[in-house]
C-alpha cells in the first residue's frame, strides 16, 4: 500500500479544521479552539516529518502546506480579534504584511515573470512568533491566565517581527525586480 498521499491528506485536513476553528473562536469557545489548534499543529509537524523522512514531498504539498498554515493563522487572528483578545492594529499589521507580499509577488510576476518564492529566516521566525502568540492567547483564555506582561510581550514581538519581515520582503524582492528590469535594458 502506497502512503505517499498521507502528508497531503493531513494538510487538507488541517485546511478543513479552519471552519470549525473559526466557529469556536467566534463563539468564544477558547478551550475547544485551543485543543483544535494543538491538533492542527501536531498534524502540521507529522505531515512535514512524513514528507521528509520518506521523501513523500510533492508539488501539491509544497503549495498547500503554507496555504493551510496561513488559513489557520488568519482564522485565529480574526477570531481572537472578534473576541477582543487581539487589538485591531495587530490584526491589520499582520494582514497588511501578507497583502503587501501577495501584491509584490503579483507585480513581480507581471513585470518580470515567474519566480520561486523563498521564505527568509525572518519570515519563518515571524510565522513562528505568530503561532506562539496565538497559542499563548488561546491558552490564556482556555487553560490558565498567563501574565499580562507576557501576552503584551508576545504581541509586541509579533508586531516587530511582522514589520521587519514585511520590510525584508519589500527590499529583497524590490531589489530583485529592479535588477531584473535593469538587465533587460
Amino acid at each position: 500500500m502506497n502512503l505517499r498521499w498521507l502528508p497531503n491528506a493531513l494538510t487538507i485536513a488541517r485546511m478543513v479544521m479552519a471552519l470549525p476553528l473559526l466557529w469556536l473562536l467566534l463563539h468564544q469557545q477558547y478551550a475547544a479552539a485551543f485543543w483544535l489548534v494543538l491538533v492542527a499543529g501536531l498534524s502540521d509537524a507529522l505531515d512535514g516529518l512524513l514528507a521528509k523522512r520518506f521523501d513523500w514531498r510533492s508539488a501539491l504539498g509544497g503549495l498547500l502546506d503554507p496555504i493551510a498554515d496561513k488559513l489557520l493563522l488568519a482564522v485565529c487572528f480574526i477570531g481572537l480579534w472578534h473576541g477582543q483578545q487581539l487589538p485591531l492594529w495587530l490584526l491589520l499589521l499582520v494582514f497588511g504584511r501578507d497583502l503587501v507580499i501577495v501584491a509584490g509577488a503579483f507585480i513581480y510576476w507581471r513585470w518580470v515573470g515567474p519566480f520561486k518564492p523563498a521564505p527568509s529566516f525572518i519570515s519563518k521566525m515571524t510565522t513562528l512568533m505568530q503561532i506562539v502568540m496565538v497559542t499563548g492567547l488561546l491558552a490564556h483564555q482556555a487553560i490558565a491566565a498567563l501574565p499580562i506582561n507576557l501576552l503584551l510581550g508576545l504581541m509586541l514581538a509579533t508586531a516587530l517581527l511582522t514589520t521587519a519581515s514585511g520590510m525584508d520582503y519589500v527590499i529583497r524582492y524590490g531589489l530583485r525586480t529592479w535588477r531584473a528590469l535593469r538587465s533587460r535594458e
